[in-house]
């Protein structure tokens, strides 16, 4: 398994997908056709599939002409607002890509038809990967525009959470920065966001990607995958997961991002 990040629009990320053993590919959220077709030639990879996550523009908004550059794609969403869809799934709902495995996570609440894909290889020394879209960012989550509290605790804590430890998440943004400096705010005596908030700032500099990260990491200085620590819920003065995720979501879409 094979992924490769192509950078789009301001801050955006689609993920080019390579199952090494077939040379089969799929995009993740193809906004900008014309360097998918170019990251497809360069690879020397058959595309045949397309991952949507969900149909905001930004990720869904190439769909109409990815499969006009590249007639006969299939195109995977989970909402019938996804442009171009050939493919509607749901959750649990599993196909393969050459020889790697493709399951689709139903995590409403950023939009009500949001998948993550969660990707395999069996006998592999690779880890898994997942896609996240806009639902878990490094060290944060999506705005809540179509949902609840309780659905995206739902989605971070007992659908992404519960996959292994090890699973390489690909998120649909490069928000990483302004996410640790909420996480920091949140939490300020945590060192490892101090570690990870200094090496990530370092990475942006150099014009680098600070994806991929791990469950197993995010559990360690996301607050919203952190709802049960008594730091983060002291922090919002609040005793139930649900309610921090709530209370934490609200304070972030008001929180004013500091300069350093």
């Amino acid at each position: 398994m094979r992924v490769e990040l192509l950078p789009a629009l301001s801050d955006n990320y689609m993920y080019l997908l390579i199952d090494e053993d077939s040379r089969e590919a799929a995009i993740v959220d193809p906004v900008e056709p014309i360097k998918v077709v170019e990251a497809v030639r360069k690879h020397g990879v058959k595309l045949t599939t397309v991952l949507t996550t969900h149909h905001h523009w930004d990720h869904a908004g190439g769909n109409e002409k990815m499969v006009k550059l590249m007639p006969g794609l299939k195109v995977y969403g989970g909402d019938d607002r996804v442009d171009a869809i050939t493919k509607k799934v749901s959750h649990s709902n599993s196909f393969k890509l050459g020889s790697l495995n493709v399951k689709c996570l139903f995590t409403p609440c950023h939009t009500t038809g949001h998948i993550c894909y969660y990707v395999t290889k069996e006998n592999s020394s690779d880890p898994p990967a997942v896609f996240t879209g806009d639902t878990l960012f490094v060290a944060g989550c999506g705005k809540f525009f179509e949902g609840t509290a309780e659905q995206m605790y739902k989605a971070l804590i007992e659908i992404l959470g519960r996959l292994p430890p090890e699973t390489r998440v690909y998120c649909g943004h490069e928000y990483t920065v302004s996410n640790l400096k909420f996480a920091r705010h949140v939490e300020p005596h945590n060192e490892v966001i101090q570690k990870k908030l200094a090496w990530a700032k370092e990475k942006c500099n150099d014009g680098e990607p600070t994806i991929p990260s791990t469950l197993a990491d995010e559990f360690t200085f996301n607050p919203f995958m952190r709802v049960k620590e008594k730091s983060v819920q002291d922090h919002v003065k609040q005793t139930d997961p649900i309610e921090t995720m709530r209370s934490l979501r609200k304070e972030k879409d008001n929180f004013r991002v500091p300069k350093e």
